[in-house]
């Protein structure tokens, strides 16, 4: 078992019937403030039965909210384009723009506000501390930094941690496996298929992947770190302590897989 400080002692271990009653408090007050204001929304649970943010009172009546379907939200952005009717603020609001990675279907554009963000690097601090990440580490990000949502939020999230965050996008997989040597990168932060084809490349050079020294692996993007035989490659690979998280652009990342 891995010893990992707390990232936020007092939230991560407050009672459950506590915890229970902090989620509620949050969903009202979500609900107070998209209601009024978001279009997308308010039609939805219009139709659902709910007139107002008053009408949810109690988890029955959460349980009463509908679904929102990928489907739903391509629909709305081709209707509504470029960004759809799922805003609760003016676009001025708005400071961040990004989108999914579009491999089942249209990907889906979406906005984001300081305090969105703000969160996104939050949550992603708290997978990455899960893991084990810590101030001490580097964390290396072969990754494109273009439009998809992507790691973006894992590279915000490891600066909060205090971490030294290691951009490495626009380069070919021999020049990032030489910055993750020189640079002494101790986390790989990527997919599961890059972690995998890095590792060809490095050996392709000569070099066993475990000499590199990473200790965590964690990857988002694809289902392969959940697979054991692919995980258990990867771990074989470099040596080091593989996780995987789930995530999406909607939401940001909400469990960790270790």
């Amino acid at each position: 078992m891995i010893d990992i400080p707390y990232l936020d002692k007092a939230l991560e271990t407050v009672p459950r019937e506590r915890l229970r009653g902090l989620q509620w408090e949050r969903l009202t007050a979500l609900a107070r403030e998209v209601f009024p204001a978001n279009p997308f929304v308010r039609e939805m649970w219009k139709a659902a039965g709910i007139r107002s943010a008053a009408d949810v009172r109690a988890w029955d009546d959460f349980a009463r909210l509908p679904f929102t379907l990928k489907a739903e939200l391509v629909a709305d952005q081709v209707q509504f384009p470029p960004f759809g009717s799922n805003l609760t603020y003016p676009l001025e609001r708005y400071i961040r723009v990004h989108q999914t990675s579009g491999t089942t279907g249209a990907p889906i554009r979406w906005l984001d506000t300081q305090d969105s963000w703000d969160w996104w690097a939050r949550c992603w601090s708290f997978v990455l501390r899960g893991a084990g990440v810590t101030a001490a580490d580097r964390v290396f990000f072969p990754f494109s930094f273009g439009l998809f949502v992507g790691f973006w939020g894992g590279f915000e999230g490891a600066r909060a941690i205090g971490a030294l965050a290691i951009p490495a996008g626009g380069q070919d997989s021999k020049t990032r496996l030489a910055w993750m040597e020189t640079l002494g990168a101790t986390v790989l932060v990527c997919t599961p298929s890059y972690a995998l084809h890095l590792a060809e490349v490095a050996r392709e050079m000569g070099i066993d992947p475990r000499a590199f020294g990473i200790r965590i692996l964690f990857f988002s993007g694809e289902p392969g770190a959940s697979i054991p035989t692919i995980r258990a490659r990867i771990a074989d690979l470099y040596g080091g302590l593989v996780f995987d998280s789930g995530s999406m652009a909607e939401i940001s990342p909400w469990m960790n897989l270790g």
